[in-house]
């Protein structure tokens, strides 16, 4: 019997359709067992439906690292994620927030400072897969808001932050708790810095300096390269560590009590840590107009301007020029290398409309100098909006100078490198984090 020709046609499509049934099903069946064999773990788009999928692809290609940076005015969290590379680690993500005031604010009553640190940890729960809770160490570190504080107090202080992470589910330890050494600050700026701009990952760009410029004090940082900088240096100035199978050999000093706001206080005539009440200064810093209220380290001031015999600049200028005297060293190798500057050297290039706030950019020394003379003339006239602006240029303008910057020396601003924050915590979390690794 024959069989018509559109019969054929449909046994013909459904043997192909029942065909590709088969295929389809015996692939399903296999694919498992081939990623399971080649150890394949999809990093990216998992959905919200499959976290614990998400969390272990984390545990085996990243790492979490969780830096608070106490510092004189606030604190802030940063909360790292690095992608796990043989030769170096790439930084894949970072989560920052700052509450305010700074840990010293409660010296007085140190349990106030649980709520804020609380709030900080919950930044790191939100960012951090559960699974890698344990695995990530919590570290806090102090810099020069407690470096000022009596003894006693700031040891209350950082035990009451212990408490609460050892409550925390991360990884944490008595030494996670600290305050850091000014030149330590110094060293993990310069590392963060080097680490963004690629100079440690081998390609041999040279590395740059680094100039911060905190509340309470100041680091200079860079890798010297003249054996005469080595012989002449105080020991304590000098430091080498090997990170990615290099060693760098580092000039670094931390200024403490040259940081702008401790600074301010001395060349407005006032005595950190030896103010009771609303202490009146009065200084030729600010505009002969002004009378207002500052407040430093817990403390309230009247602060008011003070006609001179000679002009607003001149005047300022011999005041800070008395505070910084004999105890800023020079390091002529500054004048043949770039550096970056950092924190108070960029809040007033912003405020001199040198750079733009969000980007950056670069800056003369010379632009300090000739803003501040142009500031302090104003200034004599009217307050202005910052009533403290000609006393800072001044200072800056002064400090690079000690600290060896000839007047043309071009400095690069910056706040992020790649999308990262350019303080020092990046760096201080990558030296925590080898620590670990060599236990």
């Amino acid at each position: 019997m024959r069989i018509p020709k559109l019969a054929s046609a449909f046994i013909f499509v459904g043997c192909v359709v029942a065909y590709l049934t088969y295929v389809k099903w015996h692939f399903d069946g296999i694919k498992p067992a081939l990623h399971k064999a080649l150890n394949y773990v999809p990093i990216t788009d998992y959905g919200d439906s499959n976290e614990p999928a998400r969390e272990e692809a984390d545990s085996r290609h990243f790492q979490y690292g969780i830096m608070f940076d106490a510092g004189s005015t606030g604190t802030r969290i940063h909360v790292f994620k690095f992608l796990l590379k043989e030769h170096a680690p790439k930084l894949a993500h970072e989560t920052f927030r700052a509450i305010k005031p700074g840990l010293s604010a409660y010296a007085d009553d140190p349990d106030k400072c649980r709520e804020g640190i609380q709030e900080l940890l919950m930044v790191a729960k939100e960012s951090i897969p559960v699974l890698l809770w344990e695995k990530t160490p919590l570290v806090l570190k102090a810099t020069a808001g407690l470096r000022l504080l009596p003894g006693e107090k700031a040891t209350h202080l950082l035990d009451k932050v212990r408490n609460v992470f050892e409550e925390s589910p991360f990884l944490s330890r008595p030494d996670g708790v600290s305050i850091m050494d000014g030149t330590d600050e110094g060293v993990s700026a310069w590392i963060t810095v080097n680490f963004l701009i690629g100079s440690l990952h081998g390609s041999g760009q040279p590395t740059v300096g680094m100039l911060d410029l905190g509340g309470g004090s100041t680091q200079i940082t860079f890798s010297t390269q003249d054996e005469k900088t080595i012989q002449t240096s105080p020991f304590d100035d000098i430091t080498s560590f090997q990170m990615f199978n290099s060693t760098h050999t580092l000039y670094a000093h931390s200024y403490l009590g040259l940081g702008l706001m401790s600074a301010r206080l001395a060349i407005l005539g006032g005595i950190e840590g030896e103010a009771y009440g609303n202490q009146e200064l009065v200084s030729p810093c600010l505009s002969p107009q002004f009378t207002g209220q500052w407040e430093h380290a817990e403390v309230q001031y009247i602060v008011k301007g003070q006609k001179a015999g000679e002009p607003m600049y001149e005047s300022c200028y011999k005041k800070v020029e008395k505070v910084l005297y004999n105890k800023i060293k020079k390091a002529e190798e500054v004048k043949n290398m770039d550096f970056y500057a950092f924190s108070y050297y960029y809040d007033r290039a912003v405020d001199i409309s040198a750079i733009d706030e969000e980007t950056g950019g670069t800056i003369e020394v010379n632009n300090y100098i000739d803003s501040a003379k142009r500031v302090c003339s104003n200034m004599e006239i009217t307050p202005g909006e910052h009533p403290f602006l000609c006393l800072d240029l001044t200072y800056l303008s002064l400090l690079l100078q000690e600290l060896g910057f000839p007047k043309e020396k071009v400095l690069k601003l910056a706040r992020k490198i790649n999308g990262a924050e350019t303080s020092w915590a990046l760096g201080a979390t990558f030296h925590y984090l080898e620590s670990l690794r060599r236990q």
